[in-house]
């Protein structure tokens, strides 16, 4: 499984569908990307909660459009590693510095290459953190610690 993780993609904000997915869709459409991870996924109380405590913007119609689906992508990877509340200060930032898609569109890009470059040699290192904007450099981080508990998961798992 770890030979695939080196070629894992997120769906860009402009690759999600924005017609409206129902609940039950939106479950299966995040976790059929997030399968390769092995240790990620989201479930349908999960994702009512988060629209329950504010975390996200409540369905129109019960439909998730693509920003509400993005922010779940988001969240369901880093949770791993930060609290709710300092994913929400995470958000905070990253609006300060970009658009919700601009700004979901790089996390996709760094996760894809930290991760990528855990499991191939091959792969440059992500070069984010050197552009000195303190968003950045907390989204590398995060992204860093992601990747490195899904690299440990898969190691442990790979070594029953």
């Amino acid at each position: 499984m770890a030979h695939t993780l080196f070629k894992f993609h997120i769906p860009r904000y402009q690759e999600i569908p924005d017609i409206g997915l129902y609940l039950e869709q939106t479950t299966k459409y995040i976790n059929g990307f997030l399968m390769p991870l092995g240790c990620l996924e989201i479930t349908s109380s999960m994702i009512s909660n988060y629209v329950k405590k504010g975390y996200i913007k409540s369905p129109v119609k019960k439909q998730y459009n693509a920003e509400q689906i993005a922010s779940l992508f988001f969240i369901t990877l880093v949770k791993k590693v930060l609290s709710m509340e300092n994913i929400e200060k995470l958000f905070r930032i990253q609006e300060e510095t970009a658009d919700k898609q601009t700004a979901y569109n790089s996390f996709c890009e760094e996760f894809e290459v930290t991760l990528s470059a855990l499991f191939d040699t091959h792969i440059i290192e992500p070069t984010f953190i050197d552009q000195g904007d303190d968003g950045k450099k907390i989204l590398h981080s995060t992204v860093t610690a992601v990747a490195h508990v899904i690299y440990l998961n898969q190691w442990f798992d790979d070594d029953k």
